[in-house]
């Protein structure tokens, strides 16, 4: 009936469904980029190694967020608010993945241990990221109006996921294994639940918009659902593996600017 890429070839072609998920986007790679930029200030003096690497990881979420809008632009599209229902970044903060934002707002030194938690949340949630632009490089690649914009995308959280293996890993040498993986396993299946829920809030948003016909929508949120399904029994253990990457100090250099036109 239809198929993964028919599906995003819908969105995309779509002023409305299109106005969304760039919204949706836009609005989460700038949360992303607030919250590295505030870890990168207030690294203990223990991990200020790290801040220009978590500095630059933030400064790239930026950059993506002024992406989406410039996709927006392009079409002469303005951003949507974003529904509550399909905010990962903050459901996934209420679930206790990765560090509250009230601790990120006081001007207080982060502790070793909140360095663990904000290195295992990346890991966990970059392997979500890379694994989406992954698939939207294959399907739009080389699209004239968003492949460009993709494959800049997908390179970054490829680099932003090497980033986070490589630094647990160094953690993980330090003494911190047993917590790296408590941390990686929580944070694991509350994301798992936290993406099938946004999951399932974008599509009910896209079928509204695209008129889908109930046999459609229903197709696709029992398909969500039995991802999920598999992501509980066996698919979260490939989020708390740790290799290191081939690609070694993968934000060990400055971001690259953003285009004004995507």
């Amino acid at each position: 009936m239809f198929s993964a890429r028919s599906l995003f070839q819908e969105i995309v072609d779509n002023d409305a469904s299109y106005r969304l998920f760039c919204s949706i986007a836009a609005s989460g790679e700038a949360q992303g980029g607030w919250e590295n930029g505030r870890i990168a200030a207030l690294l203990p003096t223990s991990q200020r190694a790290l801040a220009p690497k978590v500095a630059r990881h933030g400064a790239d979420e930026d950059k993506h967020g002024r992406i989406f809008h410039a996709l927006l632009r392009k079409r002469g599209l303005t951003p949507v608010e974003v529904p509550a229902a399909t905010d990962y970044t903050v459901l996934l903060e209420r679930r206790g993945v990765g560090l509250a934002h009230a601790k990120l707002h006081r001007e207080e030194p982060l502790t070793e241990r909140d360095v663990i938690t904000y290195l295992a949340h990346s890991r966990v949630t970059e392997q979500r990221a890379a694994e989406q632009m992954l698939l939207l490089r294959r399907f739009f690649g080389d699209h004239p109006e968003v492949g460009r914009a993709v494959t800049m995308i997908c390179r970054d959280e490829e680099n932003h996921l090497a980033y986070c293996h490589e630094e647990l890993l160094r953690l993980a040498r330090a003494g911190h294994g047993r917590t790296i993986q408590r941390s990686l396993r929580e944070c694991a299946l509350a994301e798992i639940a936290v993406h099938r829920d946004v999951s399932l809030a974008v599509m009910a948003h896209m079928g509204r918009l695209l008129r889908w016909r109930p046999l459609k929508s229903a197709l696709l949120t029992a398909g969500i659902t039995v991802h999920y399904g598999y992501e509980r029994l066996l698919g979260w253990r490939r989020m708390v593996r740790l290799a290191m990457p081939e690609r070694r100090d993968a934000l060990g250099g400055p971001a690259t600017t953003a285009p004004e036109s995507a």
